[in-house]
């Protein structure tokens, strides 16, 4: 006799016709999965069919050529690409078919597919893919015909991008979630006979409506927990859903054997139970990650300012109230917050931020300039061609070069609590159904076996970590403090050495001018002057600026900035430079060197064509609370300053620091890279704390690294976190929150624990039925959850809003302003 069976496609799943279409002796629906086969198997990613029985989608039309015209248009590229130069292009696309391990291995390998593609990340949550491509090699259209070519067409709506449209997001575990529930609700109806002993001529008939009703949770709304373990054997892991799934199938099991040899009713409720309260587990969970998120992505995430243009005035605002239109003024080293058209002459401007290389690419006026780009040189005037997204600038920061490579040890000890604690789980309940077996037969061997890998899980372990942080993540982003991630916290709370930078960290400029000490510029003089300081966002330049309303509109050139040094720039044909003594003093013609004796050298001086034209001091002061900050925490830190300034400053600073205190001056950017990495090397964990302007390579030397920002945009992406200078008093308070959150972490693992043991000791003992085991393992996950949320709720309110009377870590305002000493004009 012929048989019958009909195969499955090998790429998709889906029943083949008769015959198959046929390719290295597999079988296949339709010429577009073995075409997808094809192109895997010719570029040796065959392992894709690995890790899923046939993962795959479906190709509903594989003849692709013409139907991606419409992206060689330059309107329309320019709608969808995130960044894009003359070697590589950005962009972010909605993948909706991707639902699996295999999905992501793969999209993650596109550059095997063509050599044109540098990388790809996926963010699975989202269904979103970022990829960036080489634009000799392979170009917009290229990109997405490979991707619908191999079964993952990206969702192009160019509507939606025009009005920023955000599609809905389903979660995955709705359906599967909403299956379980009907199910369980109706066979606890349906076992009602059975819990009452009533009517016992039905008792078979309800069993099998029961197991109807169970098939669809066993093989729908149970797949997530065996598709993750099955990955995890796979990869040689023991993950959390291995005890639950083989929970599962023992459930099942035993309650088919029973109800096909009428030996009993089974666990169908049990079943539907445990798999509708896990999966109620998983939704909160999901539910609770995105809200993170949201609050991570959406909200002012970075408390930077631009310099917005309006009928010839300039005014500092929030880049979140910037919109599609607006002018700004984008000053040298200034970061430009969204995508806009250049409007003047020339720009110079730094993509690090974006692509990782510092080499500026020369723009010209009507050019497009990309979000993330810095500019180099002269201020420009730009104006804006999309809103401003937090996300972006986000996913800028964290970006892979700008990470720090050392793994968290909470991360570590998580993983192996999790490892060890799944193994041991296995051993109890291998051990007590031995035992029960014994002692009193299969079922109730069975029984136990089954309450103890439902009961104890170590979801709660694995939920601990990222619940407490992340919330406490969201907690300090309300006080001002942007954390990168969560990790970051972890490394605060295990500092013993923070080092400050002086100029606009520890001072402020308050909107005070500066002061001439020597010389008497003349009118033209001050005008070019003007012009030069405009271009700086460094608070000497800006005090400075400051000393006159007018002027600042000659003609510039050649500017050229030596960080923590000076500028240097020809302003209306006269060569100009501004800076320290050390900086001007190689620019002076061999009679001006001569005049050095007696002059102040700690002042900023003007040199115009090799003559030295006039001294400057700052008329700074410190901050607010700098005193009772620093009181506080050198109580329980080494403290360290390191300035790139001259040391007019050290008397002032040596009546609040602590006498023994190190004050270093005078330090160069590399020098204080250095500084920091020879802490290290003798066992400090150091936090740098800089304006970001000329601290860029200390901050990312430095365990933790944070950018002082004030009103602009010129933190450094190397950074850790962004601290707005108005909750730099608060630093205490949050270095003893962190300190208070890893605390946190590990009494959430040891409540995690003591709820595991105390249902393992009831379940040995053959208390517990399966759906009460049921219901306690996603209790303990919630319990777990709402400990984080809530302790760390708690601990926050108490640092950084104590009672009235009570010690305040966050600091009074004691030391108000302590004014910098001013210097004497010299003779």
């Amino acid at each position: 006799m012929e048989s019958t069976h009909t195969p499955a496609c090998y790429h998709c799943g889906d029943e083949c016709p008769s015959p198959p279409v046929q390719y290295a002796e597999k079988d296949f629906c339709c010429e577009g999965c073995k075409m997808v086969y094809q192109i895997l198997h010719d570029n040796e990613l065959e392992n894709y069919y690995e890790l899923e029985n046939t993962p795959g989608q479906k190709l509903n039309n594989p003849n692709l050529k013409g139907n991606w015209d419409y992206l060689e248009q330059p309107e329309v590229i320019e709608k969808l690409i995130d960044f894009t130069d003359d070697e590589r292009t950005f962009l972010r696309l909605r993948i909706p078919q991707m639902h699996c391990t295999s999905c992501i291995w793969l999209l993650e390998n596109l550059y095997r597919l063509h050599p044109g593609i540098e990388q790809s990340q996926v963010d699975f949550l989202r269904k979103t893919l970022s990829l960036s491509f080489q634009n000799d090699q392979i170009r917009l259209r290229e990109v997405v015909a490979l991707l619908a070519g191999i079964g993952y067409e990206p969702e192009i709506r160019l509507q939606d991008l025009k009005h920023k449209k955000q599609k809905s997001y389903v979660s995955p575990l709705v359906y599967p979630l909403g299956i379980a529930g009907f199910c369980f609700g109706n066979i606890m109806l349906f076992s009602f006979p059975d819990y009452f002993g009533a009517a016992e001529r039905y008792l078979p008939i309800f069993a099998y409506l029961n197991l109807l009703l169970a098939l669809p949770v066993f093989l729908y709304s149970s797949r997530t927990f065996f598709r993750s373990a099955w990955e995890g054997l796979k990869q040689k892991q023991l993950n959390i859903d291995v005890p639950i799934s083989l929970g599962i199938l023992v459930l099942f099991g035993r309650s088919l054997f029973e109800i096909l040899t009428q030996t009993g009713a089974g666990y169908m409720d049990s079943l539907a139970g445990l798999v509708f309260f896990l999966l109620i587990g998983k939704w909160f969970q999901e539910k609770t990650y995105d809200q993170l998120a949201f609050d991570r992505d959406y909200t002012a995430y970075f408390p930077i300012a631009a310099t917005r243009l309006r009928e010839g005035q300039s005014e500092s605002v929030a880049v979140t109230d910037l919109v599609v239109g607006d002018k700004l003024l984008i000053r040298n080293q200034e970061l430009i917050p969204a995508d806009a058209r250049l409007l003047s002459t020339t720009a110079q401007v730094d993509y690090s931020f974006v692509t990782g290389e510092s080499e500026p690419v020369p723009k010209v006026v009507g050019d497009q300039l990309y979000g993330g780009g810095r500019q180099i040189g002269l201020p420009i005037e730009v104006e804006l061609t999309k809103a401003v997204s937090q996300s972006y600038l986000t996913q800028l920061w964290n970006q892979s070069a700008f990470r720090k490579e050392a793994k968290a040890s909470l991360e570590s000890l998580t993983d192996r609590i999790s490892k060890r604690f799944t193994l041991g789980v296995l051993a109890v309940a291998l051990v007590a159904g031995i035992y029960w077996w014994i002692a009193a037969g299969a079922g109730m061997a069975a029984n136990v076996f089954t309450a103890v890998l439902i009961v104890a899980c170590p979801c709660g372990i694995a939920l601990t970590l990222p619940i407490t942080l992340g919330n406490s993540l969201r907690l300090l982003g309300k006080d001002r403090l942007y954390l990168k991630n969560t990790s970051v916290i972890e490394q605060m709370a295990s500092l013993d050495n923070i080092v400050f930078d002086k100029t606009g960290t520890l001072t402020q400029h308050d909107r005070l001018p500066a002061k001439l000490v020597y010389g008497q510029p003349s009118d033209e003089s001050m005008d070019r002057l003007m012009t030069l300081v405009q271009t700086s966002t460094h608070p000497v330049s800006q005090a400075i600026g400051r000393m006159r309303a007018e002027g600042g509109n000659l003609p510039i050139t050649d500017l050229r900035e030596t960080t923590g040094q000076g500028l240097e720039a020809i302003v209306e044909g006269y060569h100009l430079q501004l800076g320290n003594w050390n900086y001007i003093s190689k620019f002076l013609l061999p009679n001006e060197r001569l005049r050095d004796e007696g002059l102040d050298t700690k002042a900023t001086w003007l040199v115009e064509d090799g003559r030295l034209i006039a001294g400057f001091a700052w008329q700074a002061s410190f901050r607010e609370g700098l005193s009772s900050t620093i009181n506080v925490l050198c109580q329980q830190y080494q403290l360290q300053v390191l300035s790139g300034d001259t040391d007019r400053d050290r008397a002032a600073l040596q009546k609040v620091f602590d006498a023994e205190t190190p004050l270093h001056f005078q330090q160069s950017p590399q020098a204080k890279l250095d500084f920091i990495a020879s802490l290290q090397a003798e066992g400090h964990k150091v936090m740098m704390i800089g304006d970001g302007l000329n601290d860029a390579g200390a901050l990312r030397q430095s365990e933790v690294g944070i950018a002082l920002t004030e009103d602009t945009g010129t933190f450094a992406p190397a950074c850790d976190a962004i601290l707005d200078a108005q909750s730099f008093s608060k630093l205490p308070a949050v270095l003893r929150f962190t300190r208070k959150a890893v605390q946190l972490v590990r009494y959430g693992f040891g409540l995690s624990l003591l709820y595991n043991l105390f249902g393992l000791a009831i379940a040995v003992q053959g208390w517990l039925t399966p759906v009460i085991a049921a219901i306690l393992m996603p209790l303990s996950s919630l319990t777990v959850v709402a400990f984080g949320m809530s302790a760390s709720y708690l601990a926050h309110r108490a640092l950084f809003r104590p009672r009235r009377g009570t010690l305040v870590s966050s600091l009074p305002d004691a030391q108000k302003r302590l004014p910098v000493p001013q210097m004497q004009a010299a003779n």
